[in-house]
């Protein structure tokens, strides 16, 4: 049954990528309306071959939209979901807002599409980076329990949305040619370089970043005694994360019978090629669907077989955003 749309951020990175998944998996679209701040009036959006206006958000422009996929950040998620419930949408929501929320479930369609029953009018998309780690995780952790996690991502610059990827540009353009990089979206130079993700600093020492990953897989997986630590920082490529995951699992388990279960997981292509040193990359990952996993071995400092080191690649704009969102839609 077709559906009546609303893209809230449409003329941000994740916007114009909710654009190409609903053309590229031919979501039944009755209508669709293209909805961002004040400052992008005048502008057009264009959807099947066709050029749509650029409406400006307000609580009002809602009337008979069934699905409304918003990525135009917290602040403004809170300030319209609820407008957007009360007038019929379902809100599938791509920021930080509601992920914590009790009431709001939080979903991954590889790992726990069930939840998506339980919303009140509000579904919520994870981090980026949890989505990345957790689609090849949760077959694992099904098969064998996970104890314990230790991840460090390595996370592109349009995790920062296009202002990240414009620095990332322009650095790179003015330090090749002998000028000095200029700050704008990031603390420090990007280019040439790396940092400690430019999310804010808690009292415990870590990150934002880092903490939704923690919290994030947690009410995901619904399963709070994983044991999950994580370094996030921000790498100078323009697209797609990699983490570097290790994992603990409450029995023994090999690379073979890793590398099995990864084989047919939904959402997963494998890339594990030792004779070539082959293993995922952001160019395999970038516009694709699946997340990528590779340099499957065991944590030898563990005993008795019980640690898995694994490197993944996915693509942040797409499967850490849109594309589950899109999903999602889908599955309602």
């Amino acid at each position: 049954m077709a559906k009546n749309v609303a893209i809230v951020g449409v003329t941000g990175a994740v916007g114009q990528e909710f654009i190409n998944i609903l053309e590229q998996r031919d979501f039944p679209v009755k209508s669709i309306r293209m909805l961002a701040s004040a400052r992008s009036l005048g502008k057009t959006v264009k959807f099947n071959g066709k050029d749509y206006p650029v409406e400006e958000l307000t609580e009002n422009c809602f009337a008979g939209v069934d699905i409304a996929l918003f990525s135009a950040g917290a602040s403004r998620s809170k300030q319209f979901a609820s407008a957007a419930v009360n007038a019929g949408a379902v809100v599938v929501d791509n920021s930080s807002a509601f992920r914590m929320d009790p009431t709001v479930p939080l979903v991954v369609p590889e790992v726990n599409p069930e939840a998506i029953k339980q919303h009140c009018g509000i579904i919520a998309n994870p981090n980026c980076s949890t989505i990345i780690a957790n689609v090849p995780i949760w077959p694992l952790h099904k098969a064998n329990p996970i104890k314990r996690m230790v991840v460090s991502t390595y996370q592109a610059v349009s995790g920062a949305g296009q202002a990240g990827m414009t620095e990332l540009f322009d650095q790179t353009r003015d330090v090749l040619a002998g000028r000095p990089a200029v700050c704008k979206k990031f603390k420090y130079q990007i280019a040439f370089n790396l940092f400690s993700h430019d999310s804010t600093i808690g009292p415990n020492g870590y990150n934002e970043e880092e903490m939704k990953m923690v919290k994030e897989t947690h009410k995901i997986f619904n399963c709070p005694d994983i044991a999950i630590t994580c370094t996030c920082i921000r790498v100078p490529v323009p697209r797609c994360h990699c983490e570097s995951i290790n994992l603990e699992f409450k029995d023994s388990i090999t690379p073979d019978e890793v590398r099995a279960l990864l084989e047919h997981a939904p959402g997963v292509s494998l890339i594990d090629d030792r004779t070539n040193n082959r293993f995922p990359m952001p160019l395999d990952a970038a516009d694709h669907d699946d997340v990528y996993v590779g340099r499957i071995r065991q944590d030898e400092s563990l005993p008795d077989r019980k640690g898995i080191n694994l490197w993944v690649s996915g693509d942040q704009i797409r499967k850490g955003a849109a594309l589950n969102a899109v999903q999602i839609a889908e599955r309602l």
